[in-house]
């Protein structure tokens, strides 16, 4: 049963420190999603900043782009992402140079996600990093784990195509129109399907 529990980093041999709810997020532990300060706070500035952006002219392109740099972790030169999108907190995205995502990203980046450099995201995709308890009780009080996203360079995404937890999909591959990625994609390889499967390699 998943329960968040009391966790400690080391700071040196005999020293230690209770980890926070933020530190146990990131390192893909049981944590409190539903009322720590600290979360709430960063979710809350960076939704601020998504509704500033999905309400933007699209022609303010230089206003965008410094709008996007300071809800993305890191972001490459060259890089285009049409509203509306959508993220969690933003600092734990990056991507990499020249790559395009279209309308209707949605990101869940309470763990990492990365995006590499000429990647194509068509509409409508979602990457989701997030894990819930599947017993109710534990799911109920806001308990959740994170497990990180990776996308390697020159990956196509069809449109809505949904990425799950822990999922790393290989330099080169396409994953076709509606598909749903359970587990990692190997590189220069077409997938599809629910459940996604090999289709063949390129």
């Amino acid at each position: 049963m998943a329960k968040i529990v009391i966790l400690y980093k080391q700071l040196t041999d005999n020293e230690y420190e209770i980890m926070t709810e933020k530190e146990k997020m990131l390192s893909g532990e049981w944590y409190d999603a539903a009322s720590d300060p600290e979360l709430l706070s960063e979710l809350y500035a960076c939704r601020d900043r998504i509704y500033e952006l999905n309400r933007l002219h699209p022609r303010e392109t230089a206003t965008r782009d410094i709008l996007l740099r300071s809800i993305i972790g890191h972001m490459g030169r060259e890089v285009t992402i049409l509203s509306p999108f959508f993220c969690d907190y933003g600092s734990h995205i990056s991507i990499g140079d020249c790559t395009y995502i279209n309308f209707n990203l949605t990101v869940l980046d309470e763990a990492p996600v990365t995006i590499g450099s000429h990647v194509f995201i068509g509409p409508g995709c979602s990457l989701l990093t997030a894990v819930h308890p599947l017993d109710a009780q534990e799911r109920n009080k806001g308990t959740e784990k994170a497990l990180p996203i990776t996308i390697g360079d020159s990956v196509w995404l069809g449109g809505n195509v949904t990425v799950l937890p822990g999922v790393t999909i290989g330099e080169g591959a396409v994953v076709g129109a509606g598909s749903v990625v359970t587990r990692d994609v190997p590189p220069r390889t077409v997938v599809a399907g629910n459940p996604a499967h090999i289709i063949r390699s390129l």
